[in-house]
């Protein structure tokens, strides 16, 4: 069984609600799925015991939050180059968040990411929910390569 961390920054509530959503398409798929807040991960080795990691951010000023940055700033000190994964994220406007974090998880960090980031205003718009769920049956297909 495949075992997924899902971490995420969220402001209002809306990151963490597709954090869930994703948790529970991974669950579908015959994963194991963890969903945190980037605060409770308090040593970044913990990331190693994880097949595959999923980051999610909300967009405030066509940027990811401050927290996930330094969250990944974090991770460039561990090994994590195969490691499968993907990005998410909520936004109100722009959405950018979530392409910055992938960028980062595949060019920095060299992980084998699905693919594409995931960007939704809402899991309770229209499809939302049916996106969040593909999603984790996404990085689970990944996670059994």
């Amino acid at each position: 069984m495949s075992r997924v961390l899902i971490a995420y920054a969220t402001q209002t509530g809306n990151t963490r609600e597709i954090a869930q959503i994703i948790a529970e398409g991974c669950r579908f798929a015959g994963g194991q799925a963890t969903v945190k807040t980037l605060q409770d991960i308090a040593d970044p080795a913990e990331l190693q015991e994880f097949d595959a990691i999923v980051l999610g951010s909300a967009t405030y000023n066509s940027r990811m939050m401050d927290e996930m940055e330094q969250f990944l700033e974090v991770m460039k000190t561990v090994n994590l180059e195969g490691k499968r994964g993907g990005a998410f994220g909520a936004y109100g406007w722009s959405g950018e968040a979530p392409d910055q974090i992938f960028k980062v998880m595949k060019d920095d960090l060299k992980m084998k990411l699905v693919s594409d980031s995931l960007r939704l205003k809402q899991v309770s718009l229209p499809g939302g929910m049916k996106m969040a769920q593909d999603y984790g049956r996404a990085v689970i297909a990944l996670a059994q390569e």
